[in-house]
């Protein structure tokens, strides 16, 4: 199993997660074209993507999604809450399924677990993947750690973690009062030092891979998001890997065997 991002923060998400045959991305809030390159550059072919997961329907999230899925006819799995709330962005989709937070089910090769998580949308869910082996959770965006969710991402292989901003940078920065506090409040988005304290309740000795992501561009940087996860860890900084608004190349996870 391997996974890799397509663009990571407030300019667009997209995380692709591959096991055996199957491909499926997490999120689509960058444009067709500009995802289409980003596919080629990592070796795939769009036409290949299985479904498309949307974890909520704010647009660097949403906002590619239909255009995408139409093109090459891909599937869409999103919440009730999530399709209700974005508007037209999910129109004219051929194959729009709807999701269950904690119903878990099968899209090839893989087992997706959506998990109900707090943050200012409609009903937003982030993701544990599976294919019997090996488990990745990818958590991009949320305001709060809720025993739902240090239990649900426990016992994981690899683990990207929302590091959207430093506590004093945001205070300190350039962001009006009214954005600072939702960025900053239980339904905005985590910082460091908290997503640190998720990072440090579900870490076990399966975890191989971990990704800093969701960045903010003016009000984090990549050395503070990792020395907050390396403190925990007990490890090197550059063991952690950043996701930027490039992406981040193919990161694979080993099955290991007792």
């Amino acid at each position: 199993m391997r996974f890799c991002s397509l663009g990571s923060g407030s300019t667009g998400n997209a995380w692709l997660v591959e096991s055996g045959a199957t491909r499926v991305l997490i999120d689509c809030g960058i444009g067709p074209g500009r995802l289409t390159r980003r596919l080629l550059r990592v070796g795939v072919e769009p036409a290949t993507i299985d479904a498309i997961l949307i974890t909520h329907e704010h647009d660097d999230h949403v906002g590619g999604a239909a255009a995408f899925a139409r093109r090459h006819a891909i599937p869409v799995h999103a919440t009730y809450g999530t399709v209700q709330g974005s508007g037209t962005a999910l129109a004219g989709i051929d194959r729009l399924l709807e999701l269950e937070p904690s119903g878990r089910f099968a899209i090839g090769d893989l087992e997706v677990l959506p998990v109900a998580v707090p943050h200012d949308a409609r009903e937003p869910v982030q993701y544990v993947m599976g294919d019997g082996d090996v488990k990745l959770g990818v958590i991009t965006d949320l305001g709060s750690i809720t025993p739902h969710v240090a239990a649900s991402f426990s016992g994981l292989d690899a683990l990207v973690l929302e590091a959207n901003h430093d506590e004093d940078m945001l205070r300190d920065g350039p962001y009006p009062k009214f954005l600072k506090e939702r960025v900053g409040g239980r339904y905005g988005h985590l910082s460091n030092a908290v997503a640190a304290r998720l990072l440090d309740a579900v870490a076990g000795d399966r975890l191989q891979h971990v990704v800093a992501a969701h960045l903010s561009l003016k009000n984090n940087t990549a050395l503070l998001a990792r020395s907050a996860f390396a403190a925990v860890l007990g490890c090197a900084g550059e063991w952690i890997a950043v996701a930027t608004e490039d992406g981040l190349d193919w990161r694979e996870i080993t099955a290991t065997r007792g």
